[in-house]
């Protein structure tokens, strides 16, 4: 039992908020949760429920053998509140986990003021507070006066707009088309994985980028692009080359089967230390999801069969450069009284979200019993999330971006195998490995959370 005099304070009525409250108390820890709703929303939010979804009623897949179905699967196994509300108030939706919004936030808002020990005081938090435990999950779009307050703790300006390119998976790249090569051989010399484009495919690539759907930002996230970091259609629009000269410019490079520089490369960056993944250097975008993969599949030499992990985004996000500052506990290494979960610490998604308030509740009561942390293995979806945000899961000085749960974070696997055979085995290796770390994880024996079925309430 944890010692009753330590409250902690939670900020953030988010899903990485109230999974955290609700698991500290259900250890014995008593919570002050902090959200500043009803008396004042962001821009995105319209209810005056806790766990609100703002983009979509869909959790995504629910079938394990997807990253994050494998997650679902583990955070049930935990008695996560979020997935318990979320099982309780599903919709049709194939082997997608979605839910009816409004009732999945309210049976979330019951379940966790029904649980001893949990204070829920709302209003706009400005300051921190001066002592005691802090949890800020605050969320992508943390207002402006808490977000002047972490900066001054963090020792560095919080990152406002997210410009995330495309990842592929390594197994779905055309190694006949690629080569591996950096400019002018620096560094290793074939750090890059790089697809070359002649004049008439750079030209027919650039047409359809063009022409291509795109997304419609919301009021509250006007662009306020920075020229490092522009979407390639808004590069595309001030004229055909500017790619070229830009994120695809060939210069330096030379294809090893015909000794020629390209017309324009892309060029992939490698996004994990086992090679599983790559990324698409410079191609943030604000094409939909679906121009994405029709695009660069049908007019991108070497991705015909491209399997993409992550599609390419821009949007406003506020979060942290999590492998430089936290412990691998998620404090901040130099005041470790605060801790940071959620979209905040640099996972991307409802679910990722809730995972990530999970594990700080667990970080944080070890803490305060006096016990060892113990985190889930690197191979666990848990455990490959936690990899993500401190930083084990990318190369040395990667730059840090928030990102969902892909198997391209995970431990790679050994062995060639079809893309089935592979899921399944992520899976079945995650399923037995969280099996054996679960006693750590120190579950109450009252199990899964109880939750009001809001759809008969």
């Amino acid at each position: 039992m944890a010692d009753q005099k330590q409250r902690v304070t939670v900020i953030g009525g988010g899903l990485a908020g109230t999974e955290c409250a609700y698991q500290l108390s259900r250890r014995g820890v008593p919570v002050v949760l902090r959200e500043m709703k009803p008396q004042k929303r962001s821009p995105a939010h319209k209810s005056d429920t806790l766990a609100e979804l703002v983009c979509s009623n869909s959790l995504r897949s629910d079938n394990p053998e997807s990253a994050v179905g494998l997650l679902h699967a583990e955070l049930r196994a935990l008695g996560s509140l979020v997935l318990g509300a979320a099982d309780a108030n599903r919709v049709p939706a194939g082997d997608a986990l979605a839910v009816e919004r409004e009732r999945f936030s309210a049976a979330i808002t019951e379940s966790l003021l029904r649980q001893p020990g949990v204070e829920l005081v709302a209003g706009e938090v400005e300051q921190l507070p001066e002592d005691g435990p802090v949890v800020i999950a605050t969320g992508p779009l943390t207002s402006d006066a808490l977000t002047r307050e972490l900066e001054r703790h963090v020792g560095t300006k919080l990152y406002f707009y997210d410009s995330i390119a495309p990842i592929l998976s390594a197994d779905s790249i055309d190694m006949n088309v690629a080569f591996r090569q950096s400019r002018y051989g620096k560094g290793g010399g074939d750090d890059y994985l790089n697809l070359p484009m002649t004049k008439d495919e750079y030209y027919r690539f650039i047409a359809e980028v063009k022409a291509g759907q795109k997304v419609v930002p919301h009021a509250f996230e006007e662009p306020k692009y920075f020229e490092g970091c522009l979407p390639i259609e808004v590069m595309a629009e001030r004229g055909d080359d500017t790619l070229a000269y830009g994120p695809m410019k060939p210069v330096g490079l030379r294809d090893p089967r015909t000794g020629q520089e390209p017309y324009a490369v892309v060029q992939l960056r490698m996004e994990d230390v086992g090679g599983t993944s790559w990324n698409m250097v410079g191609f943030q975008t604000r094409l939909t999801w679906g121009e994405q993969k029709r695009i660069f599949s049908s007019f991108i030499p070497g991705l015909q069969q491209a399997e993409f992990l992550r599609m390419g985004q821009i949007h406003r996000n506020t979060f942290i450069d999590s492998p430089r500052l936290l412990t691998k506990d998620l404090s901040l290494k130099t005041e470790p009284r605060l801790y940071f979960a959620g979209q905040i610490s640099g996972v991307e998604g409802y679910v990722e979200s809730a995972a990530c308030g999970y594990l700080v509740a667990l970080a944080l009561h070890a803490r305060l019993t006096g016990t060892e942390f113990v985190p889930p293995p690197a191979t666990t979806a848990m455990g490959a999330l936690l990899r993500h945000v401190t930083g084990e899961a990318h190369p040395p000085d990667y730059p840090h971006q928030p990102s969902n749960i892909s198997f391209g974070i995970f431990p790679p696997l050994t062995g060639r195998m079809k893309k089935a055979e592979k899921r399944a085995a992520y899976s079945a290796r995650a399923k037995q490995d969280l099996a054996a770390w679960l006693p750590h994880a120190g579950v109450p024996a009252a199990g899964a959370p109880e939750h009001v079925d809001q759809r008969s309430a």
